[in-house]
């Protein structure tokens, strides 16, 4: 299989590896020179040990006269990012971005088979801690959960719409190497509420799975792990796995009323969802890191190597 990643990044380097390691042809595509080096990293070391299994390409999915060098494919996954910035700037990438790569790619005599897009759990907005999947109606709550929805139907629309299927992968937290972010929890205060996580390596692994599979075709699946947690209570729990004191807690009211909060950040504070696995796991996903307690193993062992 032929796969192309445009914004082959923190989860594409590991989608890039896992499907090199398996014997697929891919391209990575970044803008940038570190981005680049990063992708050819990948290729000078794949899990195989076959060495150029994954190219890098510089393309930018706003500037459609740079799509042209794109090679041709049997997928194409999009997981470009807006680098944390605002509404307009996803509108960019998300939207127009999207848009770009999938008109480049119908004008094709041979245009790819599937699209995979990677979205996010955000546009599921607050649901007072209730359970939501796949059935649940979207109501994005921030300018840019919206934009991420209207993402979400080019890519199942716009992309039918070219003869190409859509996937929508709606990825809930990310985590993994460099993302551990233990500070935030052992330091506190922690902030009542769920967190809906999933491992990089998952991440990237779901794609490949629905990929070489075949399914989820036309629809969205929400990639998750087993277990949504409260975050207080995984406070304690890594806490008491790093042999430190349990942080500070406090609830959604204390942290709104002590203010220095945007808008945005009040409204991410007052969601509050359990992302369900259901589908994923029913479509044969078996997860490397089913839960947050084997997820974070390798951070807990560096900080406890770290500490002594």
């Amino acid at each position: 299989m032929r796969v192309v990643v445009v914004g082959c990044g923190y989860v594409g380097l590991e989608l890039a590896a896992q499907l090199a390691a398996r014997g697929h042809a891919v391209t990575g595509v970044r803008r940038s020179d570190a981005g680049l080096d990063a992708v050819e990293a990948v290729g000078d070391h794949p899990d195989d040990g076959t060495e150029g299994a994954v190219d890098a390409v510089r393309a930018d999915a706003t500037d459609p006269a740079s799509l042209d060098v794109l090679p041709d494919a049997d997928a194409v996954v999009f997981a470009a990012s807006s680098g944390g910035r605002g509404a307009e700037a996803a509108r960019e990438v998300y939207v127009d971005g999207l848009r770009n790569v999938i008109e480049t790619y119908a004008t094709r005599s041979s245009p790819p088979d599937r699209l995979v897009y990677t979205s996010s759990t955000g546009v599921y907005g607050d649901h007072d801690g209730g359970w939501v999947d796949e059935e649940t109606p979207l109501d994005p709550t921030t300018e840019k959960t919206r934009v991420l929805a209207e993402a979400e139907r080019i890519a199942l629309e716009a992309a039918d719409n070219a003869g190409i299927d859509g996937t929508v992968a709606r990825f809930a937290g990310l985590y993994g190497p460099d993302r551990y972010r233990l500070d935030r929890y052992l330091n506190g205060p922690v902030t009542a509420g769920y967190l809906n996580m999933v491992h990089r390596d998952d991440a990237a692994g779901s794609i490949r799975y629905l990929l070489e599979t075949d399914r989820a075709r036309g629809e969205p699946v929400v990639v998750v792990d087993d277990e949504p947690v409260d975050k207080h209570a995984f406070a304690d729990w890594l806490a008491d796995e790093c042999g430190v004191s349990r942080p500070e807690k406090q609830s959604k009211a204390d942290r709104i009323a002590a203010g220095n909060l945007s808008p945005a950040a009040e409204r991410r504070i007052r969601t509050s969802k359990r992302c369900s696995n259901d589908r994923l796991r029913a479509l044969g996903y078996e997860f490397a890191y089913p839960t947050f307690r084997e997820g974070y193993r390798d951070a807990v062992r560096s900080f406890r190597a770290a500490e002594e």
